[in-house]
């Protein structure tokens, strides 16, 4: 008789006994009427909102940059949770001055993304290079990340370099160290928010909604139109605000889209801050995905990605652009650009895809 003692061989065993969630159906009735169950499903995971607060919106002075001005942003989004943020505004805004949301990855924060420090950032400054292509920019830290860090876990030794997709070398050593920290932290606030009925992502996205109502108030442009444009993690928070908030116009998702079945089997790579409860075998990125139809979405995916595979990730673009057409939207805006490389930012299609769906 076989037996297991192991939680993460039970984990696969379950994940390889539960089936997908259901497809797109072929009608295109049935196909809106999916869309909707899918809906429902997602706000179910996501779970009850906090109540909303005055945001008690503090705007700091500009700070002369190369490419025009960064200003300290800071916000409440729920009782007891404020939100720090860069916001960029670029000397030379492009036509109708289109605003984004830029979300940094797992690890990172908003001055990497904006380019704040002594560096070197690599390509994941790429907050800031939208600013420089004369985007409105804001760019808040998510919960737990930069300013919001608790700062409980001991210091990493000195020699850690950053992990994976960072521009600084790192030893093997260097990145296992840096995982176990981030996913003892990511645990941590998973089970404070679990006692209190909710998601670290739920709230996440919730800052995120909020950081989109400051941002039409700040924008010069359209208070109700925008771009968001994450990676990794933070492209998963902009697939996910762009299927709830149809504010969203335009979404681009760097190093994410494949599935979640397909990330989970990878060990380590999802954490606590990273997961809604039941998502295997109820919602894939095929069916959040689906959710911004009929709005722009732009997927970057590198072809030596470990963490969100190119080729899931194509299958999973050719079930969005069927759900697309199905739901009386154009295929055609939603786009996939496979780039060389790992788990890192490449953005080489980006300007020219906001242009195409917010400028103007």
């Amino acid at each position: 008789m076989d037996r297991n003692f192991s939680p993460w061989a039970y984990w696969r065993l379950l994940q390889d006994r539960t089936p997908d969630p259901p497809p797109v159906p072929d009608d295109p009735a049935a196909a809106l009427g999916w869309a909707a169950e899918v809906r429902t499903r997602l706000a179910g995971l996501i779970g009850a909102d906090p109540e909303p607060v005055d945001p008690q919106l503090e705007l700091g002075g500009p700070i002369e940059e190369p490419h025009g001005s960064r200003r300290r942003v800071v916000f409440d989004s729920e009782a007891g949770m404020s939100v720090p943020a860069w916001l960029v505004e670029p000397a030379a805004p492009r036509p109708g001055a289109p605003a984004l949301l830029v979300l940094h990855g797992h690890g990172l924060d908003k001055d990497g993304v904006c380019g704040v420090g002594p560096g070197p950032f690599g390509t994941l400054d790429y907050g800031r290079r939208l600013a420089a292509e004369g985007f409105t920019v804001l760019a808040p830290d998510l919960r737990g990340f930069g300013e919001r860090t608790d700062g409980m876990l001991p210091a990493p030794p000195a020699a850690a370099g950053p992990v994976a997709g960072t521009a600084s070398p790192a030893g093997a050593d260097d990145i296992v160290e840096g995982i176990l920290r981030h996913q003892a932290d990511c645990g941590w606030d998973l089970v404070c928010a679990l006692l209190a009925g909710t998601t670290p992502m739920a709230r996440n996205l919730w800052d995120l909604r909020r950081s989109l109502d400051v941002l039409g108030t700040i924008a010069p442009g359209n208070p109700e139109r925008f771009g968001v444009v994450g990676w990794s993690y933070g492209a998963a928070l902009a697939v996910l605000l762009a299927a709830v908030d149809d504010r969203v116009a335009a979404a681009v998702a760097s190093g994410f889209v494949s599935s979640w079945r397909a990330a989970h089997r990878v060990p380590w790579n999802l954490c606590g801050r990273q997961v809604l409860p039941g998502l295997l075998g109820d919602l894939e990125h095929r069916d959040v995905a689906a959710l911004v139809a009929p709005r722009a979405l732009l997927v970057e995916s590198a072809q030596d990605d470990l963490l969100a595979p190119a080729d899931e990730a194509e299958r999973t673009v050719a079930e969005i652009r069927r759900a697309y057409g199905l739901l009386g939207a154009d295929p055609a805006v939603v786009e996939h650009d496979v780039v060389p490389g790992g788990h890192d930012w490449d953005g080489r299609s980006v300007v020219a895809f906001l242009d195409d769906h917010l400028t103007g």
